[in-house]
C-alpha cells in the first residue's frame, strides 16, 4: 500500500525566528506602498488570507491581482535574503532525521500542505536542507486556496490518494481540523504556539511534543 505524508512547514519542520514576518512586511510595502504595522494572528492561515486580512487592518481593499503581485514580491525577497534566513532560522530538532527515515521506507511519499506559496515553501525547506525527499507536485500551497481544508482536498487529488492512505503533520488546531475534515489521520506536533491540550482538543489522532524521537514519530505516522 502506497502512503503519503503531508508536511506543514512553519513551526512543524522549521522556525524562521521572525525572518518570515520581516520579509512579508517588505513584500507588503512593495505592493501596497503602505508600511506593514501589524498582522492578524496567522497560525494556520494561508498566505492569501494573511495578505487580505493584513491589508484590511491597514484600511486597504485588495483583490486576487493584488495577492498575485504580493506573492511574486514575497518570492523575490526570499530569494534575495536567503542568507539571512539561513543565519537566523533553523530546522526544528529531529526534522531532518524523520524526513530521511521516511524516505527509506518503501511505498511512502512525502509532500507539503502549507499556507506558504509554493516558491517560498521550496526556498524555506531548501535553505535548511529539508527538500531532498519532497515531491512538490503532489502538495498544495497558499496560492491554491484560502482554506486549509481545501488545500488537503487538493493535495489528495494531486497525489491520487484516498484519505485512508494519507497522514498530515501540523502544529496548529487549524491544520488538525483541515485534515480531519477529509478523514485524514493527523499527527500534531506541539512545536509552535499551540499547546498539546489545544491540539488534542482539536481532535488530533496523536500529539507529539516534537520530532526528536524518530522511532516514535514513525510509529505515530503509522
Amino acid at each position: 500500500m502506497r502512503r503519503i505524508v503531508f508536511w506543514d512547514i512553519d513551526h512543524t519542520l522549521i522556525d524562521t525566528r521572525g525572518v518570515g514576518r520581516e520579509l512579508s512586511a517588505v513584500a507588503f510595502e512593495r505592493v501596497t506602498g503602505c508600511r506593514m504595522k501589524r498582522q492578524p494572528r496567522i497560525d494556520g492561515m494561508t498566505e492569501s488570507v494573511i495578505f487580505r486580512e493584513t491589508a484590511r487592518l491597514h484600511g486597504l481593499n485588495t483583490g486576487r491581482g493584488d495577492f498575485e503581485r504580493f506573492a511574486e514580491a514575497l518570492a523575490q525577497v526570499h530569494h534575495q535574503r536567503v542568507a539571512e534566513l539561513r543565519e537566523r532560522g533553523h530546522a526544528l530538532p529531529g526534522a531532518a532525521a524523520v524526513l530521511e527515515a521516511l524516505a527509506a521506507v518503501r511505498d511512502i511519499e512525502q509532500t507539503v500542505v502549507s499556507g506558504n506559496i509554493r516558491p517560498v515553501a521550496e526556498i524555506k525547506l531548501a535553505t535548511f536542507g529539508l527538500d531532498r525527499h519532497i515531491q512538490w507536485e503532489l502538495g498544495a500551497y497558499g496560492e491554491d486556496a484560502d482554506e486549509r481544508a481545501e488545500l488537503v482536498r487538493i493535495a489528495l487529488k494531486r497525489a491520487g490518494r484516498p484519505p485512508s492512505d494519507a497522514v498530515l503533520v501540523d502544529d496548529t488546531p487549524a491544520g488538525v481540523e483541515a485534515g480531519l475534515t477529509h478523514g485524514v489521520r493527523v499527527v500534531a506536533v506541539a512545536t509552535g504556539r499551540s499547546t498539546p491540550a489545544e491540539l488534542t482538543a482539536a481532535g488530533a489522532d496523536v500529539v507529539l511534543l516534537n520530532l526528536t524521537d524518530t522511532e516514535a514519530v514513525l510509529g505515530a505516522l503509522g
